[in-house]
């Protein structure tokens, strides 16, 4: 009976403290993918709603990939996430891999507000396409600067890709297509954190990896031209529940007042910030905001 007793008065504690914490009404969850820049921009999402209004910001980041993070959401497991409009058409929507910025972005904007009930912010004001990536040392060797020159050499190349990249219908299988590449073996299948090292070591010898990653230049790589555009425009832009938006507006309105406020070099900063000088996200959010928001 004691032993009861205890657990009863444990677990009535444990309700009252619940009841103590911030209702999910006045409480916003972001969430994030499960690579640095994701992580970058879910902190900046939620310092600037912290910032710039009175809600409490819960943090629910590194959420695998795309299809994990859109479930989440439609779900309400979480309320804002960031996403790629090239990402969005392709993978979510399965529209094919074309357009302007423009009409990528109003199209993405229109379907997933009548769809899904979501709403698409103002994008960031850089575009993370896909990157695919040589080392700089084989680039110079061979005067290779498009992905059509270093088609001749895939076949004597191992390449790595990330899980998605290999499922997604503007990933792999269309750019082999586009480019007619093919390899020496299949391709090596990791975490995308971990291709550039991977392509630096030379335990792969093409990646496809992102345009504003901070370890491209640190690492001595070399980004091959996509001289058939194959990819569409991937802007980076807030994901947000409508139901969000109609009971907080403060909270878009204090995301739109980042509207074009990172470049695609000072995503890259941030990212080499996190991944290549192994700073603290918080502290490296937190100097960036303080510096963009000086009047």
């Amino acid at each position: 009976m004691s032993h009861l007793r205890r657990l009863s008065i444990l677990l009535c504690l444990v309700g009252l403290l619940s009841a103590c914490g911030p209702s999910r009404e006045n409480r916003i969850v972001v969430g994030s993918k499960n690579f640095t820049e994701q992580l970058v921009l879910g902190e900046i999402i939620a310092q600037e709603i912290e910032a710039k209004t009175h809600l409490t910001v819960e943090r629910r980041f590194y959420l695998a990939g795309s299809y994990i993070c859109h479930q989440a959401i439609l779900a309400g497991r979480i309320d804002i996430y960031p996403e790629y409009t090239g990402t969005a058409l392709t993978a979510i929507l399965k529209q094919p891999p074309k357009g302007t910025q423009e009409q990528v972005y109003g199209r993405v904007k229109a379907e997933y507000a009548e769809r899904f009930h979501l709403a698409v912010g103002q994008p960031f004001g850089f575009n993370d396409t896909f990157a695919i990536e040589i080392r700089g040392e084989d680039a110079r060797r061979l005067g290779l600067k498009t992905i059509s020159q270093a088609a001749a050499y895939t076949p004597q190349w191992r390449p790595g890709f990330g899980y998605e990249f290999m499922e997604r219908p503007d990933g792999y299988k269309g750019l082999a297509a586009t480019y007619g590449l093919r390899f020496a073996g299949s391709p090596r299948i990791m975490d995308l954190g971990l291709l550039a090292r991977a392509l630096k070591d030379k335990q792969i010898d093409l990646a496809a990896g992102n345009t504003t990653d901070g370890l491209i230049p640190a690492l001595d790589l070399f980004v091959l031209q996509d001289d058939r555009h194959y990819f569409p425009p991937y802007e980076a832009v807030p994901i947000i529940r409508q139901k969000i938006v109609e009971q907080h507006p403060e909270v878009k309105q204090a995301l739109d007042e980042l509207a074009g406020k990172i470049s695609d070099r000072e995503m890259q900063q941030l990212n080499y910030a996190v991944d290549g000088q192994h700073r603290d996200v918080t502290e490296v959010v937190r100097e960036f905001l303080q510096k963009k928001n000086q009047p």
